[in-house]
């Protein structure tokens, strides 16, 4: 069957303004999803110093696991509740919803109804489990917007610099951070005025996203959605007529066929037999990844400490300064080059062969960092251990974002159908939630060792834990290897031809 020529333009378009319009509309949803889901580390130094004093100035851990599942937790319902969404009503049609709960929940954040603790606690849990529905919805409609906008030789690189934007959400956060506390420490050192410093923080993680809110708004639906799913060809050659340098009589069809009803449900068995092993490919890599990636909490007290032990003096202010010039050094060393790798490589290499080895390097970070840890953390001034360790810890952040954190994002948007893709990429994304859950709240607890000090309980210790995690990403390259298959350069319509040869050659069969 002839291709239409919509759909054929789009793969062929070569790379224009609209494409970089798109990727910054789209990106700023992961901008602000970094910005949000990872302030919560800076957001618990504070609180820690405003609301403990007595427990050592730290949040407690059953305090900080809660704050930390709970936003994960949303992002989960709300990757599947709106990549469900998205294909039944339209990509653009809940685009904008799922941007206006993230900014409410910012601005909720920031609020967190009084100054209590346990009301403000309570509080800023339920406003993150808000935004995290938010945050989840961004995932899947990002991802698949800007897939069915792009052409196919570029299309990796156009959604792995989608998401490279959370690496300058990261970077945004802790700068807003030392910036924010810089001015309140020069205005009032007092603790009382921390507590406005930690919700201003929180509360301008809302403004990125509610700078694109009017643009998101403008974008038409994309074609293959107009074409495929609703079947209304003639409406997705005039809305790309709009946004692409391309003449409606290139792209009109002479003789559109009839709306015809799809072959196939999502939940069915032919649904299962034609794509379940994709769906199980990408939610079993973007699960295992999640539970290594979310698990860099494991490291952070250490860290922090290294470069804050020696000064015993600091305010609730200089904290929050210093954790975040660690997070922002991280960010720009590891993180950030991490994603430009992949946006160029992505497109070169192939989806496959960087997440394999991605995983592979990361295993060999988690080995060398896990089996000789306490070796990085004995008493005295060990500075050369200490850079070896960040050394590794920066690698394995680097081959996360140059590797899997950034293929899993895009393969699940390459792999279905068009009316299911947008639901199988947020189903992908919620299973794995659920590993960044395991690694950022059960690793964390069962990582410690009785004596700590901490207020953890006893656990399997640190050596294991990172031992255990090595083997989760040599789980990951095994899965991809078995599993995953390859999207460059293969046109997104290639899974609806093959529903449509595949239900052919079964009639000549009879």
């Amino acid at each position: 069957m002839a291709r239409l020529k919509v759909l054929s333009a789009l793969d062929t378009a070569k790379t224009q303004y609209y494409h970089f319009k798109a990727i910054m509309i789209a990106g700023m949803g992961l901008f602000t999803d970094a910005y949000d889901l990872f302030s919560i580390t800076l957001i618990t130094k504070m609180i820690g110093r405003i609301h403990y004093s007595r427990r050592g100035n730290e949040t407690p851990p059953e305090v900080t696991s809660p704050l930390v599942a709970v936003a994960l937790l949303g992002t989960a319902i709300g990757q599947v509740v709106f990549g469900r969404l998205g294909d039944l009503k339209g990509r653009r049609r809940v685009y904008g919803l799922a941007l206006v709960l993230m900014v409410f929940g910012s601005l909720a954040c920031g609020f967190s109804i009084c100054r209590k603790r346990s009301c403000v606690l309570v509080s800023l849990g339920f406003f993150r489990f808000v935004l995290g529905l938010g945050i989840g919805g961004d995932y899947p409609l990002s991802a698949t917007i800007m897939s069915e906008f792009a052409n196919k030789r570029t299309r990796g690189s156009f959604i792995a610099a989608v998401f490279s934007m959370q690496g300058f959400g990261i970077l945004a956060c802790s700068t807003v951070t030392v910036v924010v506390c810089a001015i309140f420490r020069r205005a009032s050192a007092s603790v009382d005025d921390a507590d406005v410093a930690w919700r201003l923080i929180l509360m301008l993680g809302s403004v990125p996203a509610a700078m694109t809110y009017y643009w998101r708004m403008l974008m038409p639906e994309t074609a293959r959605y107009t074409a495929l799913v609703e079947q209304n060809v003639i409406q997705a050659a005039k809305d790309m007529e709009r946004v692409l340098d391309v003449e409606l009589s290139q792209i009109a069809e002479e003789h559109p066929l009839p709306p015809t009803a799809h072959p196939y449900t999502l939940l069915s068995r032919e649904f299962l037999r034609r794509h379940g092993r994709d769906l199980f490919a990408c939610s079993s890599t973007w699960f295992l990844l999640d539970i290594v990636f979310y698990s860099q909490v494991l490291f952070q007290s250490q860290i922090y400490n290294i470069y804050l032990k020696k000064d015993k003096n600091y305010d609730v202010y200089q904290e929050a300064i210093h954790v975040a010039w660690i997070q922002a050094v991280i960010a720009v060393c590891s993180t950030i080059p991490g994603y430009f790798f992949s946006v160029y490589f992505i497109d070169k290499w192939g989806r496959v062969k960087i997440q394999i080895m991605g995983f592979f390097f990361m295993a060999l970070a988690f080995f060398a960092i896990g089996i000789p840890y306490y070796f990085y953390w004995t008493e005295g001034d060990h500075d050369d251990r200490h850079n070896g360790f960040m050394v590794l810890y920066g690698l394995a952040f680097f081959f996360a974002n140059f590797g899997p954190n950034t293929t899993t994002f895009i393969v699940p948007a390459e792999l279905f159908p068009a009316r299911f893709r947008s639901t199988c990429h947020g189903i992908s994304g919620a299973i794995g939630k659920i590993g960044a859950i395991i690694g950022s709240v059960g690793f964390l607890w069962a990582s410690h060792k009785k004596g700590d000090g901490e207020g953890y309980r006893n656990g399997i210790g640190m050596t294991a834990s990172l031992i255990i995690l090595g083997g989760v990403c040599i789980a990951g390259m095994v899965v991809t290897y078995f599993f995953t298959r390859e999207t460059m350069g293969i046109s997104l319509e290639e899974n609806e031809v093959e529903s449509e040869a595949h239900e052919v050659q079964e009639y000549h069969n009879l």
